[in-house]
């Protein structure tokens, strides 16, 4: 016998997907609710939250373009709502009484100028940041005072105390240093460096030389003073008393190219005719003073003669011997080195020609 089949049973209906908690309807609302609240307590956070919110509207598909739209607008209007008004005066809604008081939602009008119905509470103020330190407002290292030594023994001590040496030209022609025992330290400036280093520059200026007024100054240089017609004794001594020029490199010579001096200390009383560098220039470290000389009993030379002419005594004899030492002025062949004649002339030994022996220049300028 036939037995019908039992009908099958149906298929189970699949189950609808879960909906996130962020993407319902109210979890959406409730992100529009809280910007304003959470604006309140900081304008950051709320703005955070407003934006979520925003996402979460644009993010469903089932709400339309316009309530999207409208939806952002409220988010936006919310925040802004609660958002603090940023005041003209920087002061928020108070007015500065004396006494230290404030007064509360006191304005630019005329409501809330007087003093009913104003609550008196002191005055926020806001203390200024304190200084930040700087490099500069650290105190700068002590030093031992070294102006006045030498260049090179200062450097050298200032470095055993642990010092960074530095130096430089201390006047305006901020030269090279070269042979720093003949620098003497003017000026001293101690700082640190970034790393804490303490440091040492020195200014200095060539020995024998003043120091600048100022470090970088001009260099004080003594002048040549007015020695015309001073003995010898009494401008060497000048000379050497500026303290630029060593005594040993004032020297002397004749103020005619055919006078001769004496012997050293025979013309202390030779009287100064020229001296070089003239009156009133520089007497630097680096010259040598020239003092020219003329016995008392022949004067100086004019100092009007014509440029490039050379001044020379009397000579009537043109023996090299000027008339006022020449005790045979008339007489060529003979002088006052060569009383008895020149050698091989008439007076003394032949030469082997009888010309006189020729040009004789002993003791002169020529020889």
């Amino acid at each position: 016998m036939h037995r019908p089949s039992a009908p099958s049973s149906p298929p189970p209906v699949p189950a609808a997907p879960r909906t996130r908690w962020w993407q319902t309807v109210r979890a959406r609302v409730g992100f529009f609710l809280a910007v304003p609240v959470l604006g309140l307590i900081s304008p950051y956070l709320g703005f955070a939250v407003m934006v979520v919110a925003v996402f979460l509207v644009w993010k469903d598909g089932s709400w339309s373009r316009g309530t999207k739209v409208a939806a952002t607008v409220v988010a936006f209007a919310l925040l802004g709502s609660v958002a603090p008004d940023r005041p003209e005066d920087g002061t928020r809604g108070t007015e500065a009484r004396p006494g230290g008081k404030a007064v509360v939602g006191a304005g630019t009008g005329g409501a809330g100028t007087g003093d009913a119905g104003t609550v008196g509470i002191p005055a926020r103020t806001t203390p200024p940041p304190p200084p930040s330190p700087s490099p500069t407002a650290r105190s700068r290292p002590a030093a031992k005072d070294y102006r006045g030594m030498s260049l090179d023994d200062a450097r050298k001590a200032a470095e055993a105390a642990g010092f960074g040496v530095d130096e430089h030209d201390a006047s305006d022609q901020d030269k090279s240093i070269w042979m720093r025992l003949n620098w003497t330290v003017c000026f001293q400036r101690t700082g640190w460096t970034s790393s804490g280093t303490k440091t040492i520059d020195f200014g200095a200026v060539k020995k024998g030389a003043p120091c600048p007024r100022e470090d970088g100054g001009a260099i004080p240089w003594p002048t040549m003073p007015n020695l015309v017609w001073k003995t010898w004794r009494t401008a060497h001594r000048e000379v050497a008393a500026l303290g630029t020029v060593p005594a040993d490199r004032v020297m002397a010579s004749t103020a005619y190219v055919n006078d001769q001096l004496p012997d050293e200390g025979e013309y202390d009383d030779w009287r100064v005719c020229v001296t070089d560098p003239a009156k009133g220039e520089d007497v630097t470290v680096d010259l040598w003073v020239t003092l020219e000389l003329t016995h008392p009993d022949n004067g100086c030379p004019a100092p009007d003669r014509e440029n490039g002419d050379r001044p020379i005594l009397p000579d009537r004899d043109d023996d090299g011997d000027p008339d006022y030492r020449d005790p045979f002025p008339g007489d060529r062949h003979r002088n006052s080195t060569f009383p008895n004649g020149l050698p091989g002339g008439s007076g003394g030994p032949s030469d082997g020609n009888g010309s006189g022996g020729g040009w004789n220049c002993p003791r002169t300028r020529w020889c």
